[in-house]
This record gives structure tokens, sequence and C-alpha cells, in this order.
């Protein structure tokens, strides 16, 4: 049972974060009119370093905003691709205290190679077929209509005729920001994770309150509530006990100290997993000596912590692609770092 409510907490963390952020964004596409969409979209190079830095920062709230924008066509394949290279997820926490030189080495390494994994991603999937998987995603634009969408007179003036969407959206929206608070959903510590969820959930709370019931409705509980979160939270949930089950029944760290010649392609493949624990193998043998700097590399290329969970829910040819493209990086610089020797 204990297992069951640690996965159920970590699947509603990251269901909850998802959902806040794509509040956040539906709200600033429509008030902007699609703008800075449109400003991302003319620049493939603005969209690459945006997803590298996203997937530097530690943790996996960066790589989830990353997906985010992917399922809404804000940002390319070969950007989401980018951003899943350079999330090390909640690894990079403890690689970053066991050996911080090194590890600042490799997230700086892999922020490069995953702007250009990027764009030569982008140079050979067809737009058209990026299109034709994504486009009941994008952004339901109402050109003929002005947003008023933030009543500065009266913030409350939406509840004289509230809605049940309004109504369920708060208590969802409170649920989850109490949840953090208290530490039941998310971290249990207050650090910059917990701060930036509470934050975030702050400001969807705030858009859910003061949006008129048009925008509401057609755009935040048709599109985001209906659509994404159920198959997303289901997805995750369903995933991650699957893999916690997985870990307890084999015992990979004992697996792969013997059988080191084939480490490197154990590193590729325990990477598809979307979960953290399993690359914490490779983090603790590198810090022993036991395995050089260009395994951990390898599997830090193709693992990406949670990250891509919401996009299992969402598409799992998605998911699958990327995970492909990541594994042919992955051992490219694998191989060239086994053979030059470090």
């Amino acid at each position: 049972m204990e297992i069951f409510f640690d996965v159920l907490r970590h699947a509603l963390m990251i269901t909850g974060f998802v959902f806040v952020m794509m509040l956040i964004i539906e709200y600033i596409n429509v008030q902007t009119k699609g703008l800075w969409q449109t400003n991302l979209a003319k620049s493939k190079w603005k969209q690459y370093f945006l997803a590298a830095f996203l997937g530097a920062i530690p943790g996996c709230l960066g790589a989830f905003t990353a997906v985010t924008l992917f399922s809404h066509r804000i940002i390319s394949f070969g950007a989401v691709v980018t951003a899943m290279i350079a999330t090390s997820g909640d690894e990079a926490f403890i690689m970053l205290a066991m050996f911080p030189q090194k590890a600042i080495l490799l997230i700086g390494i892999i922020f490069i190679i995953g702007i250009i994994a990027g764009f030569i991603t982008d140079k050979f999937v067809s737009p058209k077929h990026f299109e034709t998987k994504f486009a009941h995603n994008k952004f339901p634009m109402h050109e003929e209509e002005r947003c008023d969408c933030f009543p500065h007179k009266n913030l409350f003036s939406n509840f004289k005729k509230t809605s049940i969407p309004r109504i369920l959206m708060i208590i969802i929206v409170t649920m989850f920001l109490f949840g953090t608070i208290s530490g039941e959903i998310g971290p249990q510590n207050w650090n910059w994770i917990r701060f930036t969820i509470m934050f975030t959930s702050l400001i969807a709370l705030l858009i859910v309150i003061t949006v008129p019931e048009h925008f509401l409705e057609e755009h935040l509980w048709e599109h985001i509530v209906k659509v994404h979160i159920p198959k997303i939270f289901l997805w995750t949930f369903g995933t991650l006990l699957a893999v916690h089950i997985l870990l307890i029944l084999v015992d990979f760290n004992s697996w792969i100290a013997s059988n080191m010649f084939i480490v490197l392609v154990v590193a590729l493949l325990i990477g598809i997993i979307p979960e953290s624990g399993p690359h914490l193998i490779f983090v603790t043998l590198f810090a022993s000596g036991t395995i050089p700097f260009s395994i951990l590399l390898a599997s830090s290329i193709v693992q990406d912590g949670h990250g891509m969970l919401p996009m299992l829910a969402e598409s799992k040819k998605g998911f699958i692609s990327v995970k492909i493209v990541n594994i042919i990086f992955g051992s490219i610089v694998g191989i060239i770092g086994l053979l030059v020797g470090f």
C-alpha cells in the first residue's frame, strides 16, 4: 500500500503541474493572440535554446513544460528532443551533490548535444508528418473574439452567476495547491520545486477565478480538463506503478555489475523507462569508479526522468519517436566515448 500511495502522490504531482502549466500557457496564448507562439515559430534556434534551458533545469518541471509546449505545437519535434536530451531529471540533484564539477560538465555537454540533436532532427522530420500527428492538439484560437480576461474593477464578478465547470476547476486547483503546501503532493521539503509548483498553482487559481465564462468553458474546460488531464493521470499512474513493481522484482544493479561488456547497451535500454530511479544505477556506478564518464553521459542523453510521461499519455508514437532519436544520439556519443577512452 505504501508503494501505491507513493506512486499516486507522484502521479498527482506530475498531472497537477502539467494541468496548471496548460492553464497558464493557454491563457497567455489567447491574451497575446498567439504572438509569442508566432515569434517562437519563426526561429527554430529560439526553440532549441528555450528547450535546452528547460531541460537543463534540475528536476522534471522544465521537461514537463517543454512537453506541454510541444503538445500544443508551440515548439517543434526537434525542440522537444533537445529538452529531453538536456534533462537529467531528479538525478541532476544527486549528481550535483556527489560529484558537482563533473555534473556541471555533464549538464553543459548534454545542453550542447541537445541543441545539435534538435537541429539535425528537424532537418530529417517532415513538418507535414508532425502536423498530422499533433494537429488535434493545436491551440484553439478564436480571432473574432476579444477576451477581457481580467476584470480590474471586481475580481470576483464571475461568482455572481458561476458555473459548475468553474467551481470544479477551483476545487481541483485549490486541492492541488493545498496538497503542495502540506507536502502531501510533490516534494516534502521546502525547495525551489515546491515553491515553483505553489507559485504556478496560485497563478492558475487566479486565472480560473477571473476569466469570463466563455473562455473558461471553451479553452480551459473543454480543451484541457476534458481532453488532456484524465489520460495524462491514468497513463502516468499506471506507468509509475508498473515501473516500481518491476524495480522490486529485478535487481538491475547486480545484473549490470556482472555484465560490464554490454553495460552501454543496458544503459541505453534502461533510459527508455520513463522513471528517475533506474538512472541512479549508473550515477552510483560512476561515482564508485565502476563505469567511465561516457556511459553516464550516454545514459543521461537517453533518460529523461519523469519528463516524458505526459508525452506518453498524449501520444504513444511521439514518445517512441523521441526515445528512438535519443537512443541514436546516446549510442553515437557512448560508442565514440568508449573508443576515445573517456
